[in-house]
């Protein structure tokens, strides 16, 4: 008995799924959450480049997790960011290394962004011993 077309139309190659990709490459739905967070990180940056130069001194980075030892002058609560002085006799700028986990954890994924902003405004106002709502006017 040979199946009816209707049922060979709807089966796909060798019954082993889709034939192609779901997404395609470029397309936003391609993207990690990781590459999303570290985007909103360096789009919050620039504009804050934009409205401070002095910014642009400063490193920054983003990683998922802390380390598990904390630096002496931390509080042993959750860390979302560290700050990392500036070591002139070695060269290195003032950095901060933003933790993705502990922010995206913690606040629902719509205020995701609102917290980074804080976070970011936070730690550079301290580099910068500016406070920070002078910094960004959201701050208030």
């Amino acid at each position: 008995v040979f199946p009816t077309r209707r049922h060979v139309m709807s089966r796909d190659r060798h019954g082993r799924g889709p034939r192609g990709p779901l997404f395609f490459p470029g397309t936003p739905a391609w993207r990690t959450r990781r590459e999303d967070f570290d985007l909103m990180v360096a789009d919050l940056v620039s504009e804050l480049i934009g409205r401070w130069p002095q910014v642009a001194t400063i490193e920054f980075a983003v990683e998922d997790v802390p380390p598990s030892n904390p630096a002496a002058w931390e509080s042993h609560n959750v860390v979302v960011a560290r700050i990392f002085p500036a070591d002139r006799r070695r060269g290195l700028r003032d950095r901060i290394v933003v933790y993705r986990l502990p922010i995206t954890l913690r606040c629902p994924p719509e205020e995701v962004g609102t917290m980074t902003r804080r976070v970011l405004v936070e730690r550079i106002s301290h580099i910068l011993a500016l406070p920070p709502d002078e910094i960004d006017d959201a701050m208030h």
